[in-house]
């Protein structure tokens, strides 16, 4: 008897103190003051920022942090090496890119830093390119359980070198909980 009350109350009890859903793990950073946020222009954007120029320059940088599912977007050094193809020196060959790796509350980081003339495609598939001399590209690869991130900051080369730091502090606060 004392069994079967004691199994009502549990049961009674289950039902109605339900149990919080475990959350599922989810990148997670900081985002440094003085980064304006804008309205993601895709769904592959998880966030999108703008940086103000300096007052020598006369546009703002651009930063944008990308997600394309898990397995998707490409490996690090397939990346790096799509971003070096998107900055040039003067003469038209190759800008020197910097590739640099650490570890970030336990996810890999892979960045590269480059500056020159910046020549992307304005879209994928358009053929038509930027002329951007002046320019510094800051990227990473931030690799989680969930797939790979990876975060693009473009613009004149005095404005990115002006938010630099914030960038590295913005990279070493990711964390996947």
């Amino acid at each position: 008897m004392i069994t079967l009350v004691l199994a009502c109350v549990f049961a009674v009890f289950s039902f109605a103190c339900p149990q919080e859903p475990q959350k599922q793990p989810a990148l997670r950073y900081r985002v440094p003051a003085g980064w304006v946020e804008e309205q993601r222009s895709s769904s592959m954007r998880v966030a999108q920022y703008k940086l103000p120029r300096t007052d020598t320059d006369t546009e703002d940088a651009s930063l944008v942090l990308y997600y394309f599912g898990k397995s998707q977007g490409g490996t690090a050094a397939a990346n790096v090496e799509r971003w070096a193809s998107q900055m040039q020196q003067a003469d038209g060959t190759k800008a020197k890119i910097t590739e640099e790796s650490f570890t970030a509350n336990e996810l890999k980081v892979t960045t590269v830093d480059g500056a020159g003339t910046y020549v992307a495609e304005t879209a994928p598939g358009s053929g038509q390119f930027l002329n951007k001399p002046g320019y510094r590209l800051r990227a990473a690869v931030i690799e989680t359980p969930n797939g790979s991130y990876y975060v693009k900051l473009v613009g004149p080369e005095k404005t990115v070198t002006h938010w630099n730091e914030s960038f590295v502090a913005y990279l070493k606060s990711f964390e996947f909980k």
